[in-house]
């Protein structure tokens, strides 16, 4: 059996980012440090932020009227912010820019006059925030089926949105349903599937074609994650959604020869690299790197928090 580990995989530049914020604030205002939602959906970073003294929770109401609190890469709506502000809470932002980039698009588009439909999964907290942007006037998207029953808007002019962890084949379905019902509907000027998102689903793709078997290391909870695992599907190949290595069963690897291992944008490289052992303890006789791009892509931090860091001596 060989192994085929793809790159890119693992962190993002948002990913990156929202993690280094808490691990900053936790050092400049001491623990605890609270954050709104999970920074990122990995089990494993949050444990580790949590024994440094992050505390996270879904609701503000929890939160400690003056206590310092990071908001997750996944973005909140206003009502949100404003209810931080209440609160007095000081508020550290580790939003993914690239979802600050649509929901500065939604205040753009309906500026120009746009019906806006916006294709997510509902009830997650990165499409809650956006929805949020403009309550009720988004129509969410989650499957090509709802289409046939979806309002007529009333605009002249229609632009859908996407959330950013979503694949090109999970929307593209939806987008092309909602052109035959709607056909003023525009696309956006670019993608708003994040570039990190669309190199990982580009790179299992060639992946799924050379493995018998893909195991994609992420959380359930992770939508990039989920989608990497659907896309592998949607190529012919076996494909696994795995924790780490204490998830790898007998049965994933059964009969495979190649192995194709890669990770979700949240997942850290640790545990790719505890999954690459475990399949060498499996049998495995070689590990080969599959390197389709190379990622150069960073996002700057918060001025003021950086500030705060060197000004300890950080």
């Amino acid at each position: 059996m060989k192994v085929l580990l793809a790159a890119p995989r693992g962190f993002c530049a948002g990913v990156d980012r929202a993690i280094e914020i808490v691990e900053m604030a936790l050092e400049v205002y001491g623990p605890p440090i609270y954050v709104r939602h999970e920074i990122i959906h990995n089990e494993h970073v949050v444990g580790r932020l949590r024994e440094q003294g992050a505390i996270f929770t879904d609701f503000l109401s929890e939160v400690p009227p003056g206590s310092n609190l990071v908001f997750s890469a996944h973005g909140v709506s206003p009502a949100v912010r404003a209810e931080a502000e209440a609160r007095g809470l000081n508020v550290v932002d580790a939003t993914c820019p690239l979802v600050t980039k649509i929901h500065l698009e939604v205040h753009k588009f309906l500026r120009r006059g746009y019906g806006i439909f916006y294709i997510g999964h509902r009830g997650h907290v990165e499409t809650e925030g956006t929805l949020g942007e403009a309550p009720g006037k988004l129509i969410l998207v989650t499957h090509e089926d709802e289409v046939p029953g979806l309002p007529e808007p009333p605009d002249d002019k229609l632009i859908y949105l996407t959330q950013t962890t979503l694949s090109i084949d999970e929307t593209r379905g939806i987008v092309e349903a909602l052109k035959r019902r709607f056909p003023r509907l525009s696309d956006p000027p670019s993608s708003d599937i994040c570039y990190a998102t669309q190199n990982r689903q580009d790179a299992i793709k060639v992946l799924s074609e050379r493995a018998d078997v893909v195991l994609v290391v992420g959380s359930q909870t992770s939508s990039n994650s989920r989608s990497l695992r659907n896309v592998a599907q949607g190529h012919g190949a076996r494909a696994y959604l795995i924790d780490g290595a204490e998830s790898i069963t007998h049965e994933m690897v059964a009969g495979a020869s190649v192995v194709g291992v890669t990770a979700g944008a949240s997942a850290p490289e640790d545990i790719v690299q505890g999954v690459i052992e475990e399949l060498l303890r499996r049998g495995a006789e070689s590990v080969e790197e599959f390197t389709l791009l190379e990622e150069d892509v960073e996002f700057k931090l918060p001025p003021g928090l950086i500030a705060l860091y060197r000004g300890r001596g950080k």
